[in-house]
């Protein structure tokens, strides 16, 4: 299930819950610009102060000058309940520095909600980290379960170097959406799906796709007007009017609730629905923006694998919690117990780890493979594979001494499928 501090209200989410949405306010922050898929209504302009609608934003944020931004928002809006990743593109074409900004915003801001919203074509690989982190509510936009439908609302669809088009493309969209918002369910984390209605393309499917999203667990069905945007395919489109809108609305909550108070937010909305505030914070996130990168962020812990808390005598691939030391003094000091990724997720789970232990300078383990090896090293934090007493690695690590004496060679015995199924020597 979804990994949730307790002190997380999970009602106070002002587009899951219209009751509360004069009452709490959401941010999005704007850390995912690139997008694998190119909807014919889509114009993803930046900073463009007199456009509110999704794909625009100010500007683009790495994860640092997010966490920096997020604090700036709560002092100037303490309203805020809930962080999300929006776009301008999709979040899961920028899965690093989306992850990277939800460890960093669960560590630091452990009550706020957090939400992501996406085309579900990347996301699927994800969900359990997503749900690890914390993220307890996301969007994915559904336009139809047809693909002969379907196929003309998408120019292209990019699955890593491949790009699809027509009916190819449509198919694969909708499969990688059903295996996603399966998958979120299964993890418990509530799901809403956004249909956007296109008069003379989609809208006649509207109904069909919310009663199949009613049998895959989903939770909630925003049906969505079409807004013209100049310079797409659909720019001559007429935008749904509100008649047309409530019917199939009405028809859609035979099925599952629907959402009728949502406000087609900016990438980088901040504040409460209707009342957006991102024009008075653009230069706040402006200056975020223009904040360098810290090359030398703080790592003060150690991440060890450990079955009792004395050895380290765990491999990377079989350690489902590590623990988390930190030096005081010339004692070490056990500051909390972090869950590992679930095993299996191969080059994947090493990635999420990267992310999990970004605050610590080095991960102890009897054993890692090269692969994962690389992957820590890379990320800045020293793989160290030891046998032996906790305190004398991290007295070794601390005091800056040579690690050489701890490095062993990954077992070659298990061949090379752990490296592809995240267990065995890792």
């Amino acid at each position: 299930m979804t990994t949730l501090p307790p002190s997380v209200d999970l009602s106070r989410h002002p587009c899951f819950n219209a009751k509360v949405q004069g009452k709490f306010g959401r941010v999005h922050l704007p850390v995912a610009p690139k997008c694998n898929i190119k909807c014919n209504y889509c114009n993803r302009k930046y900073d463009c102060v007199n456009e509110s609608r999704p794909g625009v934003t100010s500007t683009i944020l790495n994860p640092e000058q997010a966490l920096d931004y997020m604090e700036k928002v709560l002092i100037a809006e303490p309203r805020i309940s809930v962080a999300g990743i929006a776009g301008p593109g999709d979040p899961f074409a920028n899965a690093d520095a989306t992850l990277t900004t939800m460890q960093l915003l669960r560590q630091k801001y452990p009550d706020l909600i957090l939400c992501l919203s996406s085309n579900g074509l990347g996301l699927a690989p994800h969900v359990d980290e997503v749900a690890d982190i914390g993220v307890s509510h996301v969007t994915v936009t559904v336009n139809g379960i047809d693909p002969e439908i379907t196929k003309n609302i998408y120019t292209f669809v990019k699955d890593g170097n491949v790009i699809y088009r027509h009916v190819q493309a449509a198919e694969l969209l909708i499969a990688r959406q059903i295996k996603a918002i399966e998958k979120l369910k299964s993890r418990g984390v509530t799901v809403k799906v956004n249909f956007i209605a296109i008069p003379g393309v989609n809208d006649h499917h509207a109904v069909t796709t919310a009663k199949a999203m009613a049998k895959l667990g989903v939770d909630l069905f925003n049906c969505m007007a079409m807004l013209p945007n100049a310079g797409t395919p659909f720019e001559d489109v007429i935008e749904p009017d509100k008649p047309m809108m409530n019917s199939l609305r009405n028809k859609c909550e035979k099925h599952l609730p629907q959402m009728r108070h949502c406000k087609r937010c900016r990438a980088d909305a901040v504040g409460m629905l209707g009342k957006d505030k991102s024009g008075e914070m653009a230069g706040c996130l402006k200056a975020c923006a223009t904040m360098p990168a810290k090359t030398d962020k703080p790592r003060p812990y150690v991440a060890v694998a450990s079955l009792e808390g004395m050895l380290v005598n765990q491999h990377l691939g079989e350690t489902t919690n590590f623990l988390i030391y930190k030096q005081e003094g010339k004692e070490f000091t056990l500051v909390e117990e972090r869950a590992a990724p679930i095993p299996g997720g191969g080059i994947g789970r090493w990635q999420a780890m990267t992310r999990l232990f970004h605050d610590c300078r080095a991960i102890m383990v009897s054993e890692m493979g090269e692969s994962p090896r690389g992957i820590f090293e890379k990320a800045g934090i020293t793989p160290v594979t030891m046998s032996g007493f906790i305190d004398a690695g991290l007295k070794a690590i601390y005091e800056g001494n040579d690690l050489s004496i701890f490095k062993r060679r990954a077992k070659k015995s298990c061949g090379s499928s752990c490296l592809g199924t995240g267990t065995g020597c890792g």
